[in-house]
Order: C-alpha cells, then sequence, then structure tokens
C-alpha cells in the first residue's frame, strides 16, 4: 500500500499568526513536522500542502517539496485531497493528514496510524489515548471518543462521554476507559475524494467536529491506540514551551 503523507500548513491563523514558519531553537515548524515525517518507515512520500507561497518557497528551500493549494479550502482534509491531486494521487492508495503545528510528532505514530488503515476494510483511521487525567474530561479543547468492540468509532464529543450516571469516589479515569482523540487521519484514496464532496451535517456543525459529517454518511472511522504523546503548538505559550524543550533536549 503506498501511502503519501501530507502536512497542512496555512499562513494565517488566528491566535499565532504566520505559525507553520515560526523558529524553534534554529528550525522553523514546518521544517521539523517534515523531518519527523519523513523517518517514517510507512509513508512513500510526504508533501506539504500551503496556500502561500512563502512557506512553499521555504520548503523548497529546505529540501522539501510543497504544492500550493487553494486559500479557501474550510478545512484541512479539503487541503490535503488537492494535495495528493496534485502530487500525482492515482500513484498513492492512502494518505496520511499529519498535523502541521506538532513539531514533535513521532515517527512510529505516524507508522502506528499507517497501521491501522492496512486493516482489510479499513476506510477512514485515527489514534487516540487513554485518558490519564480527569482534566482532560472538562476540557472541551479535548476531543473524546466511544469506540464499538470492533474499534469503530461510534460518537466524537467534545463533552465527556461516556457519562458515568453512578460514579464512585475517586477520579473518572479509573472508573471507564475514557478514550481521547489524536488529531491525526488517514484516509483511502477513494474514500478521500468522496469525503471532501460531503456537505456539513447535523452533528459536525452542533460540535464543530468534521469528523461527525464521516458518521453520520454512514462512513466507519477505525481508531487506534497509541501513547505516544502529542504537543501541539497554537499559542504564543505553547511555542515557548516548544523552544524550551528543544533548548533542553539539545
Amino acid at each position: 500500500m503506498r501511502i503519501l503523507g501530507v502536512i497542512p500548513a496555512r499562513y494565517s491563523s488566528t491566535r499565532l499568526p504566520g505559525k507553520p514558519l515560526v523558529d524553534i531553537g534554529g528550525k522553523s515548524m514546518v521544517q521539523r513536522v517534515l523531518e519527523q515525517a519523513r523517518q517514517s518507515r510507512t509513508l512513500a512520500e510526504v508533501v506539504v500542502a500551503t496556500d502561500d507561497a512563502r512557506i512553499a518557497d521555504h520548503v523548497a528551500a529546505i529540501g522539501g517539496r510543497a504544492v500550493l493549494t487553494s486559500p479557501r479550502h474550510p478545512s484541512g482534509t479539503d487541503r490535503c485531497w488537492e494535495a495528493c491531486t496534485k502530487a500525482g494521487g492515482a500513484a498513492f492508495d492512502g494518505v496520511v493528514n499529519i498535523q502541521g503545528d506538532e513539531p514533535f510528532i513521532a515517527p512510529a505514530q505516524i507508522d502506528e496510524l499507517a497501521g491501522v488503515l492496512k486493516a482489510p476494510g479499513t476506510a477512514i483511521a485515527t489514534l487516540a489515548q487513554v485518558v490519564a487525567d480527569d482534566r482532560d474530561l472538562n476540557d472541551p479543547g479535548e476531543v473524546l471518543i466511544t469506540v464499538d468492540r470492533n474499534m469503530n468509532a461510534l460518537y466524537f464529543s467534545r463533552a465527556a462521554i461516556p457519562f458515568l450516571r453512578h460514579p464512585a469516589a475517586g477520579p473518572r479515569h479509573g472508573q471507564f476507559r475514557f478514550l481521547k482523540h489524536v488529531g491525526l487521519y488517514a484516509y483511502t484514496t477513494e474514500v478521500l475524494e468522496q469525503i471532501v464532496q460531503l456537505p456539513p451535517s447535523p452533528l459536525e456543525l452542533a460540535e464543530s467536529l468534521e469528523q461527525l459529517r464521516w458518521l453520520e454518511n454512514g462512513i466507519a472511522v477505525r481508531v487506534g491506540i497509541t501513547s505516544h504523546p502529542s504537543f501541539c503548538i497554537d499559542t504564543e505559550q505553547d511555542l515557548e514551551r516548544a523552544r524550551q524543550r528543544i533548548a533542553r533536549e539539545g
């Protein structure tokens, strides 16, 4: 199975403008993501999908491949599909959507996701972590997942699902295996072409979660469990933490 890695990298960001080009210990954020993704053993090729020539030129200067995509895409999924078509979509069986703001993403995590996609009958794959802190259950910025016995997603929510009707004393995460979403997706190229043509759905609009559109249209999302931590940079504070981490780790 030939899999293309796509790193969506928009220049505009409400909280951190020019985010892909910010410096983290002498390298741009997009360079760090690209270097990590290239270490994956399962990706046949990695491209950066951007709507800005500054990012495209920077990626080319560091020896990477970038494709210019429309600035009007409503989601990273739509950007991934255009990037796939421009990168030679017919040559690939699957696409991994790699978050462009995770400079420390573990290559092994990308391989884990690709492994889930390769399972028979899988059209869309994603990852989750077992919740180990009740604060994740109270944070609407964290997305929780419930799954069936075959690890297909039943629902994604910004609420703590399932609701514990009769909780015992002590931390809730010790009373049920809550799963929080890791924002990585993999798709077969066939289903990726299909889902970008679907209109927004009621549940998607209610929770502001694109993946609910797929579930509402009967497309299964297979979930794998990962133990690799996520480090997403959304704010100046996140950026400073990343720089401090680089300084510590050399």
